[in-house]
């Protein structure tokens, strides 16, 4: 059993039925003599993504989700009506499977081709997947910066990947090269070619 005392990000509990996943959370202690600690959280919906914030009292207790995880790769996605098809193999069975933009939400961004991610099985069906922490892509185009304000020590421009997503890079880096990006927060972690 898993109690609030437990709740930080990436936590995945059932709440109402449902498996999800905390992004945030935040512990009220109370104002008033008697009153009870309220624990704050962001959750996401294994299921559909969905966000809901909810307020419980502390020490409340959960069951844990029955979520597997299986080793798989992205393939590669193609377009369907107003919707994008993206398409995954499992690593053990070989057997390809899809999730849809709707499904991944951000986490569609990060794929790039064979990336090797851990798909979410959930009552025996795939609900989404789990990125690695940091993720290689190339930069398409790194804006011009400007050497003049170094005081700061960290001068960055902004670059962007060929599936748009902008990082913050800092000068040495040139289009064309391949850094590693941190999934969880965007940020730039190093150069891996160049």
């Amino acid at each position: 059993m898993l109690t609030t005392s437990d709740f930080k990000k990436g936590l995945r509990v059932e709440v109402d039925g449902q498996p999800w996943t905390v992004v945030s959370t935040n512990t009220q202690s109370p104002s008033a003599r008697g009153a009870a600690t309220l624990v704050k959280c962001r959750l996401r919906n294994v299921l559909d993504g969905s966000i809901s914030d909810r307020t419980f009292k502390s020490g409340e207790k959960f069951s844990a989700p029955d979520l597997q995880f299986r080793p798989a790769s992205y393939l590669y996605s193609e377009p369907d009506g107003a919707e994008t098809v993206f398409h995954f193999m499992d690593a053990a069975s070989y057997e390809q499977f899809f999730l849809r933009d709707t499904e991944l939400g951000d986490d569609a961004q990060w794929l790039v081709d064979n990336l090797e991610v851990r798909a979410v099985v959930y009552n025996e069906r795939v609900v989404g997947i789990e990125l690695p922490q940091f993720v290689e892509m190339v930069l398409e185009t790194v804006e011009p910066g400007s050497r003049g304000d170094t005081a700061s020590g960290g001068v960055t421009t902004n670059a962007y990947t060929a599936s748009g997503v902008r990082v913050q890079v800092p000068l040495y880096i040139n289009a064309g090269d391949t850094v590693r990006i941190d999934t969880t927060n965007g940020n730039f972690k190093d150069r891996v070619s160049g």
